[in-house]
């Protein structure tokens, strides 16, 4: 007996000691790979639903299953390594995990929640912080007008301020806000059934590069900018490539869910050169696309032309 409990003490220390050994390997590969640059990382890829998907019985979904593996909900971290120092880019239905590898394996705290809009997979993700789970104290949360109307104004949202588990902080289209040392955000505004909230991608600006962050849009011609000279002025691109092409979803109207076609957005910015095509990467991928799964065709069609396929942990110098 009392080797069993030594042999199962030994084993919880040997786990304890390979946890904290990964954190400490995750730390140092950071620093030399990035030094002490801030970065962006990737925390998420699929649509609000996740993957696999509820109610979702094709094998996209259920091979997930069989292999006890699921894809999160499209987030990015913002990390200042020096500063230690971390913000959050929509709070999804995989908050407490994305939580965690920010705070845990990238040893930051959390600043401030910037959110896109009020879609279940952009937002849902701030009960974490309430009474009944964490019990957050004034966590800074970024919304525009009418996003931080319908939070104030609409419960179970509104309890989250009126305890002041978050402090809800306006933010202003084309407006940089200064999170760090020489980096800044920027939101815009895009169109997207905004049924409760408008609908912004962020602009993430570093001391060498930047970072555009766009999940959701409707369609690139209803924008009032020039998506083909945007990706001409920024380093990196994620971009909304929640459906590969048009008969993905046979038993949805598409209509009632715009989204620009991975092979719309290709052939929109086909006119890029090879290194500027490189910027793209997309992302917010529903459980339907085959970009999703590595070595899919989809997924080589879109590597063939010299555009990228978003994956949980890509990070980018800022």
């Amino acid at each position: 007996m009392v080797g069993t409990i030594l042999d199962v003490q030994e084993e919880y220390s040997s786990k304890i000691m390979s946890s904290n050994s990964k954190i400490v390997l995750i730390a140092i590969i950071t620093s030399l790979l990035f030094g002490d640059r801030p970065y962006a990382v990737v925390l998420g890829i699929a649509q609000d639903g996740g993957a696999p998907h509820a109610g979702c019985e094709k094998s996209c979904c259920t091979s997930l299953l069989e292999s006890n593996k699921k894809e999160k909900v499209s987030c990015l971290g913002i990390v200042d390594p020096v500063k230690k120092q971390s913000w959050m880019i929509d709070a999804t239905p995989d908050f407490p995990s994305q939580y965690r590898i920010l705070t845990e394996d990238h040893g930051t705290e959390l600043m401030g929640i910037f959110l896109t809009h009020a879609h279940v997979g952009h937002y849902t993700g701030l009960f974490h912080l309430g009474r009944e789970v964490m019990g957050m104290k004034d966590m800074p949360v970024y919304a525009m007008p009418k996003m931080k109307d319908f939070l104030e104004n609409n419960g179970p949202w509104n309890q989250l301020v009126s305890l002041g588990n978050i402090e809800i902080r306006t933010i202003i289209e084309s407006k940089e806000i200064r999170i760090g040392d020489k980096l800044f955000i920027e939101p815009l505004i895009v169109p997207h059934r905004d049924e409760y909230s408008e609908t912004v991608g962020y602009r993430i600006i570093g001391k060498e590069k930047s970072i555009f962050f766009l999940p959701d849009i409707d369609k690139w011609d209803k924008w009032h900018n020039d998506i083909f000279q945007l990706i001409l002025n920024i380093d990196i691109a994620l971009l909304d490539g929640t459906f590969y092409s048009q008969n993905e979803i046979p038993h949805r109207n598409m209509n009632e869910i715009p989204h620009p076609f991975i092979i719309e957005t290709m052939e929109t910015l086909f006119g890029l050169n090879s290194t500027n095509r490189n910027k793209v990467h997309f992302i917010h991928f529903n459980h339907s696309n085959p970009a999703i799964k590595n070595n899919s065709p989809a997924y080589h069609s879109i590597r063939s032309k010299r555009f990228n396929v978003s994956r949980e942990g890509d990070r980018f110098n800022l």
